[in-house]
């Protein structure tokens, strides 16, 4: 009786925080808005109960770094659209037309026809590798596996792109006179001209906060964090900036229209500001993860285009679902997550009815996330 009593009070209290998003107006992560699901860490809920978590919110897309099987049989006959990678160490292999099409049908066909995957990411930001045999990798790859989707009938299901840094930017400033790194020009021509003949998107790792860090005492937080502020205005366009994202897409777009490209779409494959981080990781704090995020959202959901490109809605993957433990680097790549790997928010981003905790008058604060997390079984 008390395990079916927990299990109807998880229920009612998911529908309450359902009901709770909807009577504000707001859905949590809806189009324009995706969130990156890594898994770098060994204290993370499975996959089958982030399921649970995140359609109760009313996520509707997630990027993967890989294919997890545990992760997509989780989220079939759900509405959440998935982007999934492959890795850089199988760059290599994919150029391979046999071992392309294997990869395909053991790791992307099983899952269509339950889970909604509609892209690929080959490779994940290839070219901060020093190493220039997998920059040389790179669009080999992309194109062989685009080519296997085309001869499976799937290339109009699914699409193929790659995720950059943007250190790929040589000069970002203004963003009018933004250009490619020197030294991969040669690359970007023959992958934009993918991207046009696929008609895929361009995928960039945007982090004003990096930005930030290196230079607090020239940047203005203000203009970092989507917060009041005079902005800058780009001398040969005249268009206003009042954040350094936008400025940071528009650079993207000026880069690619610089080497013959007006006809490939800008996405935002990860951005983030972490809730923790070093001493020496100046800006690294909850508070200001909170207004980057929240302020972010609201401008996705008032479907804003950037100043160079206001028709076009900013299309955005933030980073991370969850804080990872195990990441390598400076502490704050181990605090980029929204959620604590319990479930429950790491900062509020201005919605009603966080998860968990909703209190009931046998006075003791139920959490929806410890119900779920223990009865499992029973509620799938």
């Amino acid at each position: 009786m008390f395990l079916y009593s927990l299990v109807f009070l998880s229920w009612f209290s998911l529908f309450n925080l359902k009901l709770c998003f909807s009577d504000s107006g707001v859905h949590v992560l809806g189009a324009g808005f995706g969130i990156n699901y890594g898994q770098i860490a060994d204290n993370l809920p499975s996959p089958s109960r982030v399921s649970v978590m995140l359609q109760s919110l009313d996520v509707s897309r997630l990027k993967l770094y890989d294919t997890d099987p545990k992760v997509l049989q989780a989220f079939s006959n759900s509405s959440v659209e998935f982007i999934v990678g492959i890795g850089n160490e199988y760059l290599q292999d994919m150029a391979d037309p046999v071992k392309a099409q294997n990869w395909v049908q053991q790791h992307l066909q099983p899952y269509l026809a339950q889970t909604k995957i509609t892209c690929i990411s080959v490779g994940n930001e290839v070219f901060m590798s020093n190493d220039t045999q997998i920059w040389s990798n790179l669009l080999p790859a992309m194109k062989m596996v685009h080519n296997t989707l085309v001869n499976l009938g799937l290339d109009k299901q699914v699409i193929v792109t790659t995720a950059h840094p943007f250190t790929i930017i040589g000069n970002s400033y203004p963003p009018s006179s933004g250009t490619f790194r020197q030294d991969i020009i040669g690359y970007m021509h023959a992958i934009l001209d993918f991207h046009s003949q696929t008609k895929s998107p361009f995928l960039i790792n945007a982090y004003p906060f990096f930005a930030y860090k290196d230079s607090p005492g020239q940047i203005s937080l203000d203009y970092v964090l989507f917060q009041p502020n005079e902005g800058m205005t780009d001398p040969n366009t005249n268009l206003h900036y009042d954040n350094m994202l936008y400025a940071q897409v528009d650079a993207v777009y000026s880069a690619i229209k610089a080497i013959g490209h007006t006809d490939v779409e800008v996405k935002i494959s990860e951005t983030g500001w972490p809730s923790k981080g070093d001493p020496t990781e100046v800006g690294s704090t909850l508070q200001n993860a909170e207004l980057y995020h929240s302020n972010l959202l609201k401008r996705i959901q008032q479907k804003q285009g950037t100043p160079a490109k206001p028709s076009v809605p900013i299309d955005v993957y933030v980073f991370a679902l969850f804080n990872e433990n195990l990441k390598p680097g400076p502490t704050s790549e181990r605090n980029y997550g929204l959620f604590y790997p319990d479930g429950t928010p790491v900062f509020n981003i201005g919605l009603q009815g966080n998860l968990p905790g909703i209190m009931y008058s046998s006075a003791s604060n139920i959490n929806v996330t410890h119900i779920l997390s223990h009865h499992h079984h029973v509620l799938v």
